[in-house]
This record gives C-alpha cells, structure tokens and sequence, in this order.
C-alpha cells in the first residue's frame, strides 16, 4: 500500500502515523495510519481507487473545521484536500470563478470581494475549505453556499469524475448529496455578481468583527456544534438549560457563545464527545428537542 501511495504521490505527501490533532480545529484526534496530501484530480482519483481496490478505509478532509477525530486515530488513509489542491481560476467576463476543493473558503471570499465579485462576504470567516462548504452548505449571517454555487465537479462512488448544476445538488441546511456519502467535491464553479469592491471589504471588516465579538475564537472549536433546531436556537437552548460553562475533562460548553464547544484545557476527543452527548441528553430532558450535532465523527467512539 505504502509503495503504490509513493508511486502516485511521491514520498514527501505522505505522513505515517501522522496526528490528527495537527489537522483538526478543536485540536484533537490520534494518528492516522497514512495522511495523504494530492495536488491534481487525477491523483485524488488514483489514490481513491488504490484504496478501494486494497479494501482500505479512507476518508478526506480540508481544513479539519468540522471534524472531531477519535483518540484512537484513523486505520486507514486520510486524503488531505488542502494548500497542495487549491486555486482560483478567474473567468471575469462572466463572473464566474473555478475553486479547487482545497482553497480556504475566507481566501476565496476576500479574494473574490476585492474584484468586485459577491457575494460572498458572509462565508469570510467561516474556518473551513471550499469543498467543506458545499458538502455543508455552509452559511452564517443569512447567506449560504447555495447561493452562489452554478455547479461542482466531483467524483462519484462508482470512481467517475461528473459535473452537476447547483440544482441537482440536493444543498439544503447544512446538508446536501455529499453528505453521507463517498462523493468527493473536486472543484466548484461560482456565478458571482458585480458589486462595489471597497463595501463587499466593509461587509466583510463588519461581519469579522461581529465574530471576534460574539464568538469564542481564542480557543479550539468547531464552530457552531449544533445545527439549529426547526424553530429554536441551539445556543438558546443550551443556554436555557443551564449549561454555560458546562465541562467534561478539557471541553467546555463556550460562556461567550453557547452553540460553541471549545476545547479549554486539553482537551481529548472523548472530553468533547461526551460532552456533545451530555448536552443532547439535557436539552431533550428540559425541552423535548433533539440537538443534532453539525460536527462529523471520524474513527472509532
């Protein structure tokens, strides 16, 4: 396995029992067996189907921002999307813009809003990669991905790379045809709107500033933990219940932003798993509601 990986990859963008805690936002997770960082499609293609033929588990990331990793690692291979696959290909003329799965979503969207190109101003500080984004439709401040996606080249489960329109993409709240599935987003294509360079920097100043006053970034999270439930507010919720500043080992529910969980202290993966669960059993418990967590669960708990 390791010789065919080297083959395709070269020794220099493949990690053995690399951490994971390296990789993730709330800076946690073991070691994954290998960690594997591809620069073009058809390398990402090759090393799917490498792992498909070996029977090997694998599993891709981008910047880790909605991730919690198991203490106990990953036996399989991690496929990196990042710095060695991102790019913007710019097609002025029409707007549009060709994003490589890799690139930060806040690069893109400062990027873009200093050529005049929106609207994107909402996704510049959310901590994550494009192709994170559209698995997620990400969204904050009444925006959404959805809004701006034309359409996505990804691979699908049966090892073919295909393009499909935003309207075949099934991109709802925090869901979409990704989700749950092995599809992997390659590269999306953006429809943009011209729009004043010097306000979409403003919206965006205002918009971070908003964040850095509200929301707990000196610490490692995951951003929002929980989606909103239909008719409610997870922070809210969680607030109401008397869980500000709730902690299991080193995770902590934020005292700034309920709907965040922060990793205070050192925390490990299982402090914040168990912490997530206590929640969940405590807001069913007080109010009936089910909190559904947006972070993704990789390796064994």
């Amino acid at each position: 396995m390791l010789k065919r990986l080297e083959e395709i990859l070269g020794k220099e963008n493949i990690n053995l029992e690399e951490p994971m805690a390296k990789h993730t936002t709330f800076r946690t997770g073991g070691l994954a067996k290998y960690f594997v960082s591809p620069s073009t499609i058809e390398e990402v293609c090759q090393v799917v189907a490498l792992c498909t033929k070996e029977k090997s588990p694998y599993y891709v990331i981008g910047n880790g921002s909605n991730l919690l990793v198991s203490d106990k690692g990953y036996e399989g291979v991690i496929i990196h999307l990042g710095n060695r696959f991102a790019g913007i290909k710019l097609d002025e003329e029409n707007h549009m813009a060709t994003v490589l799965a890799g690139t930060s979503l806040s690069f893109t969207s400062k990027q873009l809003s200093k050529l005049g190109l929106g609207n994107m101003a909402f996704a510049a500080g959310i901590p994550g990669n494009i192709g994170g984004a559209v698995v997620m439709n990400a969204g904050a401040y009444g925006g959404e991905m959805v809004q701006v996606i034309k359409e996505v080249t990804y691979l699908d489960e049966d090892g073919q790379v295909v393009t499909k329109p935003v309207s075949e993409l099934k991109l709802g709240y925090r869901t979409s045809i990704f989700k749950q599935s092995k599809r992997i987003v390659l590269e999306v294509k953006l429809q943009l709107t011209p729009m004043n360079a010097g306000e979409l920097l403003n919206e965006i100043e205002k918009l971070n500033a908003s964040r850095r006053e509200k929301q707990p970034l000196e610490y490692p999270s995951a951003g929002s933990t929980f989606k909103r439930p239909e008719g409610y507010f997870a922070g809210k919720l969680i607030q109401d219940s008397g869980l500000r500043g709730y902690q299991v080992g080193g995770a902590m529910v934020s005292e700034k932003h309920c709907g965040f969980v922060i990793n205070k202290n050192h925390a490990t993966s299982s402090d914040i798993y168990q912490l997530i669960q206590d929640v969940q059993r405590i807001v069913y418990e007080k109010f009936g509601v089910h909190m559904e967590p947006e972070v993704q669960l990789v390796g064994e708990f």
